[in-house]
């Protein structure tokens, strides 16, 4: 029989949590994605520092793209997209939006996913700048210097637009708009790449190293999130 406790408990109101208003952004099988790509990114970085056939593809490929007939306007600004006073500010209006929404309705732990999606930006130049030094690849033609791989325009990119939408997606309830919000990032990201290749900023091996590796960075974030930014069930 339930008791006056238990019947209070059942009418009285949850809070509401974002997390509650999507399935969880958390891949279903972490380690083997995580595994693979660790495996992927060091296969690519030893193809680049072994000078193997994968290298000698890449390069052909960028500089069969560096002097295509493609508008250079168009490849700037779309190369400018993973610059940090863009890609970061955008992040952080997200992150504004989030937490403020979150603590309004009084979600369980409204401050973790911010904070973590804070986190994974902060950790990007801790992990790509010495992967630049280590590899010390050199540019495509005119590019001044070396440490072209990974791409840093690239990481800054993936980490900053697919963190806001690892954030943005439990607010989505219909899956057709989180479907189209992950499409749209991942156009995104290519368009990002593409711009940063044509301009001769980077190969394109440089733009795939950091997808790959912030990749992963995104799979952590959404795994603290789906673990610890839900409320717990009670039994």
């Amino acid at each position: 029989m339930a008791t006056s406790e238990d019947r209070d408990r059942a009418a009285r109101p949850r809070s509401a949590h974002p997390a509650e208003a999507g399935p969880s952004p958390a891949p279903g099988r972490p380690a083997l994605l995580l595994s693979l790509s660790a495996l992927v990114l060091a296969l690519l970085t030893w193809q680049v520092v072994a000078g193997g056939p994968l290298r000698d593809a890449d390069e052909r490929l960028g500089r069969a793209l560096i002097t295509s007939r493609l508008p250079d306007r168009a490849a700037e600004f779309l190369a400018d997209l993973g610059n940090i006073t863009v890609a970061v500010p955008v992040l952080a209006v997200v992150l504004a939006h989030v937490a403020w929404r979150g603590r309004r309705e009084g979600s369980f732990r409204w401050w973790l996913p911010p904070a973590a999606a804070a986190v994974t930006m902060a950790l990007v130049p801790l992990l790509v700048v010495p992967f630049k030094e280590a590899v010390d690849r050199p540019g495509p033609p005119g590019a001044d210097g070396l440490g072209y791989y990974p791409s840093g325009h690239a990481a800054t990119a993936l980490v900053a637009y697919g963190a806001a939408v690892l954030l943005l997606l439990p607010l989505l309830r219909g899956a057709y708009g989180r479907r189209e919000l992950v499409i749209a990032c991942a156009l995104l990201n290519i368009a990002v790449g593409f711009g940063l290749v044509r301009r001769g900023y980077h190969w394109p091996l440089d733009v795939v190293a950091s997808w790959v590796l912030c990749g992963a960075l995104l799979q952590v974030l959404a795994l603290v999130i789906a673990r610890y930014g839900r409320e717990p069930v009670e039994r």
